[in-house]
């Protein structure tokens, strides 16, 4: 893998606006850090899959929307979208807590962050079950005329699921306003691409369904932003869904529970080298529109956020044993 030593042209934004990338990514990453401390002490139970590496995805693509009339899915790795999408550190850590201000009231958990009114309609739990409820949600858009689009976020692994070949014919028969999106961090819990795909550039199976894809750098928040707010203009004005195959790494196992084992610590440290919160910071360096105790400010508030999320989880009551059938559907 060669390294990524392409400087990004920074001139054309504001620091404002850099800065706030640079705030949203380093929150995920504290955040992340600090739910991985708090399941090894316990706090936090069931599955939990961690976005280190990833941040600019998330991060770069929501920027690119109206989120007034666009909407995020996407698969269970989903605490760095929720944060993207406005949803409070403090209420995501709840529900991973198991507590009744959570999200979800505390029933949700890891897998299931929700909140309807920034138009993040959840993580799912079930590989690859995002991508069809996103169809429908695009066909419910292109019914309403109203302009929106659907991002749809799902991982390599989920690729070969019937559910997203299914959904693509449908999307690009009915000319659906929906972008799908490939987050593709080279393995499928612990198999490798390579090992379970004919092809490893996911881009060329949008063809099979007269659609377009294209392959977009995920370690770069700018160059992901950059295609993202071109993929949502393009959706919009031609009436035509698109499969983005975006390359990331994460730097974490599956889950908790996985030690990661089956790669090797100078392909990790390699992919560290081009963490994206690192690439961002170098060219505001570069540009002048960063300094060194600049960053470390930010930092620390993102350090700051994700203690307070914790401290948030701790003092919230656990739901009442009355709330067990309550929001259910049967």
């Amino acid at each position: 893998m060669a390294k990524n030593d392409k400087k990004t042209d920074l001139n054309r934004y504001d620091k404002e606006f850099l800065e706030r990338l640079m705030r949203e990514m380093l929150v995920i990453r504290r955040f992340e850090e600090k739910a991985a401390q708090m399941y090894g002490l316990k706090k936090i139970g069931g599955f939990c899959h961690l976005y280190n590496g990833q941040e600019a995805v998330a991060v770069g693509s929501v920027a690119a929307l109206d989120l007034s009339k666009d909407y995020v899915l996407t698969a269970y790795r989903d605490h760095g979208h929720a944060i993207a999408c406005g949803m409070d550190p403090k209420v995501v850590m709840a529900e991973l807590f198991g507590k009744e201000t959570g999200c979800s009231r505390g029933k949700g958990g890891s897998m299931h962050m929700f909140d309807a009114e920034k138009h993040m309609l959840g993580g799912n739990g079930i590989v690859g079950a995002q991508i069809p409820v996103a169809t429908g949600l695009a066909f419910s858009q292109m019914y309403r005329n109203d302009g929106g689009v659907t991002l749809c976020f799902f991982g390599d692994g989920a690729i070969h699921q019937g559910a997203f070949h299914e959904s693509l014919n449908l999307a690009s028969v009915w000319k659906l306003p929906a972008i799908y999106i490939v987050e593709n961090n080279h393995f499928g819990m612990g198999t490798a691409v390579k090992r379970v795909s004919a092809v490893e550039d996911f881009d060329v199976k949008a063809s099979g369904y007269d659609m377009e894809g294209r392959v977009v750098n995920g370690m770069d928040v700018i160059e992901v932003y950059e295609a993202m707010l071109k993929a949502a203009d393009d959706v919009r004005e031609k009436r035509a869904p698109l499969l983005l195959d975006i390359k990331t790494y994460r730097y974490k196992g599956h889950s908790m529970s996985d030690p990661a084992k089956y790669r090797t610590k100078e392909e990790l440290e390699q992919y560290k080298q081009q963490d994206p919160i690192l690439v961002l910071k170098s060219s505001m360096l570069d540009a002048g529109m960063l300094k060194e105790d600049q960053f470390q400010a930010l930092d620390e508030e993102a350090k700051k956020i994700a203690q307070e999320s914790v401290d948030f989880a701790e003092e919230s009551a656990e739901p009442p044993i009355s709330s067990i059938y309550e929001d259910v559907l049967a």
